[in-house]
């Protein structure tokens, strides 16, 4: 009796995919955990903004980034100065504009 690969059945997942998956999981775990269900977390741009980081600055620098971009979406939401989509975009352009004039001055 010839036994049943599961692996042969159907097609397989890419790395990249389920690099994905575990990241989806990971995101809905820790916002449920932070009781923060309802914020709407925009992962490939957070995904885009530390690669941006990594390869500009040195690696390091991606999870640095990202949380001072968090950290100051989650100040101006909390003084009332943006709601948190604005506050986000608003963060995310600044990294975004002194990580391209870094690529500029290197490249």
């Amino acid at each position: 009796m010839a036994e049943s690969n599961p692996l042969a059945e159907g097609p397989q997942k890419t790395e990249q995919q389920a690099a994905r998956e575990a990241i989806d999981l990971w995101v809905r775990e820790l916002t449920h955990h932070l009781e923060i269900e309802d914020v709407e977390i925009d992962i490939d741009a957070l995904l885009k903004l530390a690669g941006q980081a990594a390869h500009t600055i040195v690696r390091p620098s991606a999870p640095i980034t990202t949380f001072l971009v968090g950290y100051v979406t989650g100040l101006a939401e909390a003084s009332g100065q943006a709601d948190y989509t604005k506050a986000v975009r608003a963060a995310s352009r600044v990294a975004e504009q002194l990580l391209e004039r870094r690529s500029q001055a290197v490249g």
